[in-house]
Formats: C-alpha cells, sequence, structure tokens
C-alpha cells in the first residue's frame, strides 16, 4: 500500500520538481542543464564495465576523491561514473575529476527514469557515499542485479558529538586517539570497496 502512496506523490509532485529546478536556476545556473538526464535519458552509452558512485553534493563529491582514484589504480578497464542532485556537487565532480570519469545527474526516484539510468549506463555496483535512500532505485537494482555498497553511513554532527563524548568516556581514549581511529577506518573502507568493486567478465556476488 505505502509504494502505491509512495509513486502516487511522485507524479503529483512533477509539476513541483520542474518549477524547483527553474526557480533555483536562477542563481544556478547547472539546476536548468541536462534536466532530462534527472528522468533517466541520456546521451552517453559506455562500452566498458561501469562502476558507478553517487554523491548527492559537494561535500560528498570531495569526500569521494580517495575512493575514486583507488577504484581507478584497482580498476583500469572500468569506466567511473559518478552521479550528483546538486549544481555545486556536479561542478565539482566536473573540476576534480573532468575526462576521467563519467559525470551525470542521478535521476528522480521514479521507476521508469530510473530503470532508463541502469539501462543507459550498466553498472557492475554501485557505491552510494551518504545514507540517502530511494525506495524505487533500491528496488529496480536489486531486480537488475546490480549491487549497492553504503560507503558512509553518516550521523549527525549533533549524534556523532553525543557519541564521541559516551564512547571517550566508556574507553578512556582521548578525541585524538578517536580521529585517528575514524581516519583509519576510512583508509581501511576505501581499499575494501575497491577490492569489492569487480569489473571483470563475470559479475560479484550481490552485497
Amino acid at each position: 500500500m505505502w509504494r502505491a502512496g509512495y509513486r502516487l506523490l511522485l507524479w503529483f509532485a512533477f509539476p513541483l520538481v520542474l518549477a524547483r529546478l527553474w526557480w533555483r536556476g536562477r542563481h544556478e545556473p547547472g539546476y536548468r542543464q541536462n534536466i532530462a538526464e534527472r528522468f533517466g535519458f541520456y546521451l552517453t552509452r559506455p562500452t566498458r564495465p561501469v562502476i558507478w558512485l553517487h554523491a548527492v553534493s559537494v561535500g560528498e563529491t570531495r569526500a569521494a576523491e580517495p575512493l575514486l582514484r583507488a577504484l581507478r589504480a584497482r580498476h583500469p578497464d572500468c569506466d567511473l561514473l559518478i552521479t550528483q542532485m546538486t549544481a555545486t556537487g556536479r561542478e565539482a565532480a566536473q573540476q576534480l575529476f573532468g575526462g576521467a570519469s563519467l559525470v551525470a545527474w542521478l535521476p528522480y526516484d521514479y521507476p521508469s527514469a530510473v530503470r532508463r539510468f541502469l539501462r543507459s549506463f550498466r553498472p557492475r555496483l554501485g557505491i552510494l557515499m551518504e545514507t540517502e535512500i530511494w525506495f524505487h532505485l533500491v528496488g529496480e537494482c536489486q531486480r537488475s542485479g546490480v549491487p549497492l555498497l553504503l560507503a558512509n553511513a553518516r550521523m549527525s554532527a549533533k549524534s556523532a558529538r553525543s557519541y564521541a563524548a559516551v564512547r571517550a568516556a566508556r574507553t578512556g581514549r582521548p578525541r585524538g586517539s578517536e580521529r585517528g581511529c575514524r581516519a583509519n577506518h576510512r583508509r581501511r573502507r576505501t581499499a575494501s570497496i575497491a577490492r569489492r568493486a569487480g569489473c571483470g567478465g563475470h559479475r560479484k556476488p550481490q552485497v
């Protein structure tokens, strides 16, 4: 029942989606560019296997740079696709990765748009940089056999501070040590994801 309600809500929101893009494009012209991609229509058709990484905005895009470098070094026979939702994120991706990676909008969560996106790029793996879950995107990836990895299940800044304070009190570790452990974990996580992103002739099992 909730799926039908969610889908109905999306279609009712369609005119508002277009109006919001046009409105935000007054000050950020990027929102008025390549609008067709937001509904699953892409001109790009990669000929090599694709590893897809989704970074919502500029912060996540910059945070993805070490992971993209690791993926490119480990899988030179793959095309890397990075998708965004914000104009600043897309601009950052084009500046950081340029012709070395494919850059596109992630489509809105309409089932047909998501299916067109998956048919266009045929990703072997999807990596979500942050906890941004779209129901139809996840469902269509499952149906298409595209494994999804969550690179960073980030908490809010307030929750993270509270968690760090409680953990430091319980373990007696200073905050500098906590930061060092988190940095080591991020490096290990980057290496782990790069290893699991297979681009050979066989499909990796779902994660």
